[in-house]
């Protein structure tokens, strides 16, 4: 096509498609990493500026989509997925800023910024997101309209507020439609979809553990999990969340034994009343489950092996919610088989001979094993320290931390204690999971962060069974439970003032994920119980759907219509009010007759309004038929004058009519 065939894009409609690209983008870069984003920010500010006043040559666009893609690509490590289809949709978002000359670059930006706003709910769909999707939509809706109104000659410009307001009562017009499809319409029990396509991305708790690995974990303020207690909490130091159990050690990693989720459950001597509570488990794409020392029983639709991990029958791929009950055992699988005693005291050969032989040392002088704990701990407690900035460790890992290094955190203090059991022939595995959590008081729930991370050791002792030890809370308790006091670290490190904010949030989260991320196949069955139907079948959920889609259309057919009326515009409605104070003075416009045509006879029966009927009647022809453009100002003038217009006196009677 020609350019001289192109509709230009009027300078004013590309400030609003440009504005409506900016919000529309800005959910997608919160979800960004923070050095991608700013590029992709940057280059959109750029982009945009150097459009509106002369756009790049052909070479120089090709040159940077091909940078940008290459810095997507590397910024994901070449996986092509969700993550990477939603940066390179924000890349080639911020280089169309600068291609807006014509009307269809507009209507094209439109488009990407509309599908940005979706792309943004594939990674996020917390309330923030909502929040910031709303006026993206809002603007995308106010440029279109704004693009619409420079399409015909003549067109009507409408005043900002307006403009704004018309595109919030469309967004408004599709709240119940959207409300019914979100409740009513029948959903699946399982997604469409398998495991997501981040599913190595998602930070947390893993089956295998060696030194350094858990650093950017301690450092994460991401929520793991929420807890609810039904009835008084246990005591905060008392809050040892299980999940994976470590048996397999090769020399510097630990890993879970897929045999062991095959055995039943071992043996719990309770040693007192159980403990009763809900949690709400973040998406982690694992299969890992979290529960109090020590759970009862698995939840439903999961499993618990011999060590009393629980584990989902599926990949925990969006928020997960059970009950549990947990007891605080007296004795754990008091009754050890020899195959078992063996897996927990394997050690690989040519590893770590120094931790070998001070085991072997304490043996020899005489040391059972009560002993050989207390003697462990005890130089723990007093030669060792806490600290995130442990340095690397190599072949040998356990000897470095022991007897070079002996600063690090729960990996460290855990991994080489059980070693140091297993080196003197005690039973140990390693247990991860997290310790403590925030209590919220708004909302009487306990926060678990990925930060509260944490790993101990359990040890067999004859008549006893599997006993918790807890190196790291030797070394140093408050690491392990104070650093809970506050929500996350990094609030912490800002002062106790943004606590309650942080607090408020949360809860908010909460609730979000409660009653919408949360809204299941199951919760809507439910839903019409307040109806008199238990238990509502697909059929009649589509029937209800079925109302509430055609109740939504129904309104939206009625304001259309109220909106189609000619009324609605300033000037028509003027016009009208102009037209029924003629009649009222005797002068009745025929439904056929033009407004020129009407002018002249009213004209002639009132002589004394004769040039200002006639003036206002031109000006409203000229606008509404000759195609004049008025701007604002003209418009709001004659809509003035014409609802002013009053006639002196009443037409003269026409020649033979009856008096």
């Amino acid at each position: 096509m020609a350019e001289s065939a192109r509709p230009p894009l009027h300078p004013d409609a590309r400030r609003w498609c440009v504005a409506a690209a900016a919000v529309a983008a800005l959910p997608l870069l919160l979800l960004m990493p923070g050095w991608l984003a700013g590029t992709l920010a940057t280059v959109g500010l750029v982009s945009a500026w150097s459009g509106a006043r002369r756009p790049w040559p052909d070479w120089l666009r090709l040159l940077l989509t091909l940078s940008l893609t290459g810095l997507v690509l590397a910024a994901f490590g070449f996986r092509f997925g969700r993550d990477t289809g939603c940066a390179l949709l924000l890349a080639m978002l911020a280089l169309k800023l600068g291609e807006t000359r014509w009307l269809r670059d507009g209507r094209s930006l439109v488009g990407f910024a509309l599908f940005a706003t979706f792309a943004a709910f594939l990674q996020d769909q917390g309330p923030l997101t909502l929040a910031l999707a709303v006026p993206a939509v809002t603007m995308a809706l106010a440029a279109s309209s704004r693009m619409a109104e420079h399409e015909v000659p003549g067109g009507v410009t409408v005043p900002v507020a307006h403009r704004l307001a018309g595109a919030v009562a469309w967004v408004a017009l599709a709240i119940p439609l959207a409300v019914a499809t979100f409740w009513l319409f029948p959903r699946l029990p399982a997604p469409l979809w398998g495991v997501p396509e981040n599913a190595l991305a998602r930070t947390g708790i893993s089956d295998r553990m060696e030194p350094g690995q858990w650093l950017d974990l301690m450092n994460d303020d991401a929520p793991a999990f929420r807890a609810r207690f039904f009835g008084p909490p246990p005591p905060v130091e008392q809050m040892y969340w299980r999940g994976p159990v470590l048996w397999d050690f090769d020399g510097r990693a630990w890993t879970r034994a897929p045999w062991a989720a095959s055995l039943p459950p071992a043996p719990v001597e309770a040693a007192g009343p159980g403990l009763a509570y809900e949690i709400t488990l973040e998406p982690t794409d694992k299969r890992f489950l979290f529960a109090l020392d020590l759970p009862t029983s698995a939840p439903p639709d999961a499993v618990m092996g011999l060590d009393l991990a629980p584990y989902a029958r599926r990949a925990v791929s969006s928020l997960r919610r059970y009950r549990l009950e947990s007891v605080s055992p007296a004795r754990f699988e008091p009754q050890l088989r020899h195959q078992l005693w063996q897996a927990a005291t394997r050690l690989p050969e040519g590893y770590n001979p120094r931790t070998l032989a001070l085991a072997q040392r304490w043996r020899s002088e005489g040391a059972d094993d009560a002993e050989v704990i207390r003697r462990a701990l005890a130089w723990f407690r007093a030669e060792f320290s806490y600290s995130l900035d442990a340095p690397p460790l190599g072949r040998h890992s356990v000897d470095e931390f022991l007897f070079v290094t002996r600063q690090g955190f729960c990996e460290h203090f855990s991994s080489s204690f059980a070693v140091l059991m297993r080196a003197a022939g005690i039973p140990a595995r390693v247990v991860t999971g997290y310790a403590g959590g925030f209590r919220n008081p708004i909302g009487d729930y306990w926060l678990i962060r990925q930060s509260d991370a944490h790993a101990w050791t359990e040890v067999w002792l004859e008549g006893r069974g599997w006993t918790r030890i807890d190196p790291t809370a030797a070394v140093d308790p408050e690491r392990v439970f104070l650093r809970s006091g506050f929500i996350g670290g990094g609030l912490a490190g800002l002062g106790e003032g943004l606590v309650p904010i942080a607090t408020f949030a949360d809860w908010l989260r909460r609730g979000w994920n409660e009653f919408v991320l949360g809204f299941d196949a199951n919760r809507q069955r439910l839903l019409l119980r307040p109806f008199g139907i238990e238990e509502a079948s697909a059929g009649q959920l589509a029937l209800a759907f079925a109302t509430g889609v055609g109740l939504s259309l129904a309104l939206t057919l009625w304001l259309l219509l109220r909106q189609s009326s000619p009324r609605t515009d300033p000037l028509l409605a003027a016009y009208a009010r102009f037209l029924a104070r003629l009649a009222r003075a005797g002068v009745a416009k025929a439904p056929h007759e033009p407004p020129l045509t009407f002018a002249e006879r009213a004209a002639a029966r009132l002589p004394a309004d004769a040039g200002e009927i006639l003036a206002l009647s031109w000006r409203f022809a000229a606008w509404r038929y000759a195609g004049a453009v008025l701007d604002n100002e003209a418009r709001a003038q004659l809509a003035r004058a014409l609802r002013n217009f009053r006639p002196r006196v009443r037409a003269r009677p026409l020649p033979g009519a009856d008096p």
